[in-house]
């Protein structure tokens, strides 16, 4: 290698096992929030509301200008090197500035999501958020994830737990572990509680986000228990999480096992619209989604070898998944549309 290819080797600086609270951009990310659109003041008569378009405007402008900049310099970054990658292959600055962005018209202008007991999440420290899975393809995941990202006040990243079919995806699989992914098994889940990280898992596996659309909103096996000993084992409080929305998405009215065998797939679903229209059947239904967070279930007062008493395994196993079932019919009952909310 010539001298010049040295020296660029040399600028290269990718930091392994970087604390993630110190990705670049999390101040930026939590600073546009802004209050939410029921604080902000309106003003009156006609002066007002030009004063108002003029000053919208110039947000906008400013708020346009700076994303540019955060992207530039986001840029510069990449290619000086100068990023963090923890041992799981966790890259906060990649996933803060390229793969949070484009979900973020997806979960405030095509699902238009209210999530409420963001609170309940922990500001720092590990902690396991359990929720229901639905909706044909995984998207309750990513919106959950995005969800923390965006509402929390510390701005978290939710560490998600995935199937191994996940990562053996081409593409899919190595941007699921640039975005903090992480193979669904407890040893993993066991080591990213104990370092403090907010995990994400959602139990029901492929039953729960296969099963047919006659069976929305209610809640399949939990498997058994694995999570539970995970939290045990690192002491960290239990969330139970339940969303609402994502069931409409992708209705699924059919499963095509000889094609899903092809593919190597747990199911290949048949909805109203895909495959019957293609590519155009794979747009995601506009349902409106809720996303709740509901108490933390502690962990911490059951003795060193807890994780090893079945019955309490499997008792708090039952408490999360029936937390999570009644959360689930209470906000059906408060829902009058699908896609109005």
């Amino acid at each position: 290698m010539g001298p010049r290819g040295g020296h660029r080797a040399a600028q290269a600086r990718v930091r392994l096992h970087a604390p993630v609270d110190h990705a670049p951009g999390v101040r930026r990310l939590r600073a546009r929030a802004g209050p939410a659109p029921a604080d902000r003041p309106r003003p009156g008569g006609v002066g007002g509301a030009r004063r108002a378009r003029r000053g919208g405007e110039a947000a906008v402008t400013a708020d346009r200008e700076e994303r540019l900049a955060e992207f530039l310099a986001f840029v510069r970054r990449r290619l000086r090197g100068e990023y963090e990658v923890d041992e799981f292959g966790f890259d906060a600055d990649l996933t803060d500035h390229l793969l949070m962005p484009p979900l973020r018209p997806l979960y405030e202008k095509w699902f238009r999501v209210d999530t409420t007991g963001v609170h309940h999440v922990p500001a720092t420290g590990g902690a396991l958020i359990v929720a229901n899975h639905s909706g044909t393809l995984p998207l309750d995941g990513v919106m959950t994830a995005y969800a923390v990202r965006a509402e929390h006040p510390a701005g978290r990243h939710l560490r998600m737990l995935g199937a191994d079919l996940v990562f053996k995806t081409p593409v899919l699989g190595a941007l699921a572990r640039k975005s903090g992914q992480t193979l669904a098994c407890t040893p993993d889940a066991d080591r990213l509680l104990r370092a403090g990280e907010l995990v994400g898992v959602w139990p029901e596996g492929f039953k729960g986000i296969g099963k047919p659309f006659k069976d929305r909103y209610k809640l399949q096996r939990f498997g058994r228990g694995g999570f539970v000993s995970a939290a045990l084992n690192a002491g960290v409080p239990i969330i139970p999480c339940a969303i609402v929305g994502a069931e409409e998405i992708y209705p699924k009215i059919g499963d095509v096992k000889a094609l899903a065998r092809l593919f190597g797939l747990p199911y290949f679903p048949v909805t109203p619209f895909f495959p019957l229209l293609g590519p155009l059947g794979a747009v995601p239904l506009p349902s409106k989604w809720y996303i709740e967070f509901g108490e933390p279930i502690p962990t911490d007062g059951f003795g060193e070898h807890a994780a090893d008493d079945p019955m309490l395994v499997f008792n708090l196993t039952d408490q999360v998944r029936e937390t999570i079932q009644q959360t689930l019919y209470r906000l059906l009952t408060q829902r009058r549309n699908v896609f109005s909310g």
